[in-house]
């Protein structure tokens, strides 16, 4: 789980599909520059990993929409929890990061 956290694009989806559910092209404009093949890859890892669900509509084109589970909310959370921590702690990461240069 740590990996998926340290990747750019599975995050990136996630923190877009809490939202609400998403079609792949509108995905792709809301995570640019991703490439497709990049963002089918992140969806199927988060599909596998019941972060979020594809669901295909019977019509022609088909519809197919892209939603988080339950685990994925949850999971949104921590990592917006990772972000305020990440804010609020950049000064003292950067002077430490200086310090430990300096020393």
């Amino acid at each position: 789980m740590l990996t998926l956290v340290g990747q750019r694009w599975p995050v990136m989806v996630l923190q877009v599909l809490a939202n609400g559910p998403l079609r792949f092209n509108e995905l792709r404009r809301a995570t640019a520059p991703v490439t497709q093949r990049m963002l089918s890859a992140s969806l199927r890892g988060l599909e596998r990993d019941g972060l979020i669900t594809r669901t295909v509509y019977p019509s022609v084109p088909p519809k197919v929409e892209y939603e988080l589970t339950e685990a994925g909310r949850t999971l949104n959370v921590a990592l917006y929890n990772i972000a305020d921590w990440a804010d609020a702690n950049l000064e003292t990461v950067t002077a430490a990061r200086a310090a430990y240069q300096a020393g």
